[in-house]
This record gives structure tokens, sequence and C-alpha cells, in this order.
């Protein structure tokens, strides 16, 4: 499978975190204005956020938010199908740290029809692969409740690091927090599908620098 990664430049002290990425079946890149009423669309189905800290988020109001939130992070991107173009998600980098060298990834969503399959998987390898140019770890941000994500994370090699309580005054809902490595990604990957662990070799491959 082919993979490709295209970015705006980038420095040590802030890497490029809207890249365009592709793997064997999606591509992702940078979210930007105009998305709006394909992304609401593909977010709109409520059993998407079913288990989600934010089951709301498929109403357009709420989604209004949750978009210009992304736009304003400057790391979002937007997660299509190669064959189609249909845009099927969104993802984001926040949170970079240039100290420790740590990156989140977050604020992650598919259509229900790529549930279950190879494209969670590929996503996150992309994403990953990437990160993994920059950053020595990366970050997931789990609602406590989410057992499909968290059940996701640890089949990534992700561990389970903290948990962060509700905050009933700012209305935060529990969350916990899983931790993967540059050197425990290597050893998820090479166990992983051959598809999924090139897509996120190549997409390392080619982000070292940005």
């Amino acid at each position: 499978m082919s993979a490709e990664s295209t970015a705006r430049p980038g420095d040590a002290a802030r890497p490029n975190l809207q890249p365009t990425l592709a793997g064997a079946t999606l591509r992702l890149r940078p979210l930007e204005p105009g998305d709006f009423d394909a992304l609401h669309a593909a977010a709109s189905d409520p059993l998407i956020w079913a288990l989600h800290p934010a089951p709301t988020r498929w109403q357009r109001e709420v989604f209004e938010r949750f978009f210009d939130s992304g736009l304003a992070c400057a790391g979002a991107l937007l997660v299509q199908e190669r064959a189609s173009g249909a845009v099927v998600g969104a993802s984001r980098y926040y949170h970079w740290k240039p100290d420790s060298r740590e990156v989140w990834v977050g604020y992650t969503f598919l259509v229900r029809r790529l549930w279950g399959g190879a494209a969670n998987r590929e996503l996150k390898a992309l994403m990953l692969g990437h990160a993994f140019g920059f950053a020595q770890a990366v970050w997931f941000d789990v609602g406590v409740d989410n057992l499909r994500s968290r059940r996701a994370m640890e089949k990534l090699g992700a561990t389970l690091a903290r948990e962060t309580p509700a905050d009933p005054a700012s209305g935060a809902a529990a969350h916990v927090h899983y931790r993967i490595t540059r050197a425990q990604w290597a050893g998820a990957a090479a166990s992983a599908p051959a598809s999924t662990a090139s897509a996120g070799g190549a997409a390392a491959a080619a982000a070292p620098g940005t």
C-alpha cells in the first residue's frame, strides 16, 4: 500500500500538527472552515456519541462548538475515504509539550459503518506514525465509561497512566489517560497486520523534522 505525508513547515518548538496523511483506505488532511456541513453530516448519528462524555455532540449547535475548537487548535484533521472522498470522521493533535516531547491525540470519531474493522487502527497508525517523527510519547484522553475506546487504546499497546475524576464545577466528565511511547508503538506495529503497520511506518518515515 502507499502512504503519503505532506505538511506545512514545522520547527523544533512547534512541529507540524496538521499533516496530510494517507493509508490504504483513509486520507487525513487539515480541517478547513468549509468542511463543517460534510463533517456534521458524518457526526449527526446519535449512536456515535452514546458512550461519549459529550453525548449530545450530534446536535448541530453542540457540534458547532466542537468544530470551532478544532479550527482554533491548529491540529485538527479531517478523515476521508480514499476511494470515494467521503468525509467519515475527524481527529486532532493537541497539547504539544516540547520539553518532554509529548503530544496528545484525541477528539476522534468515525462513522459507525467503519466500526469493528481496520479503519480505526489505520487512522491511529497514521497519526502515531507521524507523531513519533517528533515526539517521544503520545497521550490519549478517553471517557471513563467509553469502554469501546478504552479497548481500542489497549489494542494499540497504550497503557493506562492515570485517571481524572469528574469536575462538577466545570461540568467536565471523568477521564482516563492512556500513554504510548515510541518503543511501545514500534513493538505493537511490528505485530500488527501488514497494512496498518506499513501505514504507520511510512508516515513516520516521511515525518522526521516536521
